[in-house]
């Protein structure tokens, strides 16, 4: 299948421009860590990829388990990791009424023994006036993200906070950029400098907002400025890069994609398109373009290039995938290939620069969780606890499957050469004994 081209313009021309494009380009050196520490939404790059890792690629519900914690309540936030210490948010039902109240908490885990270290209520949603949420949904599905001494925990149109991490005592809590939710929350924070930043996505408005990560004071906000939409509430996280020097925010909301100053919030290029919206998967960035998943109705992938100023939407993209493309699951990418999984369980290699389709294979299954790469080694995990690791190459080759059988909509962590690995009911540490 090939991918739909926008614009006519000579493929040498382009090729060119794309190589060129590959030693200019970078997700920036600020925004990497460790390999050992997984500090936020998919990792050290923030695109899934567990470099040096050593994984395991066969478990159940004993084999190669380190240990399994049972966790309270229930949240679709992935783990976080830094210095031995695992973080997760969760919500609470406070009684069995249809509409309990909901405890929305922060919990840190021993890396090594799964012991709770501490547990902290946030903030307390009314359950009497609280928006509903969707079934794949829950109250706390916005992933943590840890820098120095502090955890930063975000609960959509709830709040965001600082704790720190020592005892998860609340730095600062503020509620102060409320809106209306549809299906609840999901999008995460992420740090730049002295700032915590994310996209806020309802009915009734579309910004991006920066708080002073010291304070919870607003740094600075930018409305989406999309036009009339019948449907505007989206779930991005956005992916900080840095492009001929220069570093960029990318934030999707619905109708189009935004690049920012981080610093400033001033508005760098846009993508438009059109009815987009309810977007999940965080965006990919790799061979000099940027890929995004468009959302509902029809998902489509969309590569850009991210040189432009102003409305790029006519001169800047590069081509357009629209079958099997993701509604949840975000892709990944692996030196020239990229790799997604549809919510549907259709598996696609496409040729990163071009977009044409190298194989594809039904691996069945619904799919809500990112991919996660580590070496050749591709994990994906479906929404009944089923693992299924591949190797990534020029043909399709299953390596093994695992599964848990428990419901599991979470995105993995990795600790060192561990998987983490959330379901509703527990937390577990996955290793090679």
């Amino acid at each position: 299948m090939k991918p739909t081209r926008l614009f006519a313009r000579g493929s040498l021309v382009r090729l060119c421009l794309t190589l060129l494009m590959l030693g200019s380009f970078s997700v920036g050196p600020a925004f990497a860590q460790s390999p050992a520490e997984w500090t936020q939404f998919r990792g050290p790059t923030a695109q899934g990829i567990a470099d040096g890792a050593q994984l395991p690629t066969e478990w159940d519900a004993e084999k190669n388990v380190a240990w399994r914690t049972e966790l309270p309540g229930v949240g679709w936030s992935s783990p976080v990791v830094a210095d031995g210490r695992i973080y997760l948010t969760t919500a609470v039902p406070q009684s069995d009424e249809k509409k309990p109240d909901q405890s929305l908490r922060a919990l840190c885990i021993s890396a090594d023994t799964g012991k709770v270290l501490w547990d902290t209520e946030v903030f307390l949603e009314v359950g009497a006036t609280a928006p509903k949420i969707h079934s794949k949904n829950s109250h706390a599905s916005a992933t943590p993200i840890l820098e120095g001494p502090f955890v930063y925990v975000h609960f959509g149109h709830m709040g965001t906070a600082c704790l720190r991490q020592q005892d998860g005592a609340i730095v600062w809590s503020t509620q102060e950029n409320s809106y209306k939710p549809t299906h609840g929350n999901g999008g995460s924070p992420v740090l730049f400098g002295d700032k915590l930043i994310f996209g806020i996505d309802g009915q009734d408005k579309q910004e991006v907002i920066a708080l002073d990560k010291a304070t919870g004071k607003i740094a600075w906000q930018t409305p989406r400025n999309v036009p009339d939409l019948p449907k505007y509430f989206t779930f991005s996280t956005p992916l900080l890069i840095e492009a001929n020097g220069k570093t960029q925010l990318l934030s999707q909301g619905s109708g189009a994609i935004m690049s920012l100053d981080p610093s400033t919030g001033k508005e760098i290029w846009r993508v438009k398109y059109d009815l987009g919206y309810s977007i999940v998967p965080r965006p990919i960035f790799a061979n000099g373009l940027v890929y995004v998943c468009t959302g509902y109705d029809r998902s489509t992938l969309v590569a850009i290039r991210p040189d432009g100023a102003g409305d790029v939407t006519d001169t800047h993209v590069e081509y357009v995938v629209d079958r099997n493309v993701p509604y949840n699951p975000s892709p990944v990418a692996i030196g020239d290939a990229l790799y997604m999984i549809s919510d549907n369980g259709i598996l696609s290699c496409l040729d990163g620069a071009s977009g044409e389709v190298r194989w594809k294979e039904r691996i069945g299954g619904n799919f809500s969780a990112s991919l996660l790469a580590a070496g050749d080694l591709i994990y994906m995990l479906d929404e009944a606890g089923m693992t299924t690791v591949v190797r990534a190459g020029d043909e399709f080759e299953e390596v093994a499957k695992n599964d848990l059988k428990e419901r599991a909509l979470a995105s993995f962590g990795v600790d060192k050469n561990a998987i983490l690995l959330r379901t509703e009911q527990a937390l577990y540490r996955i290793e090679n004994k």
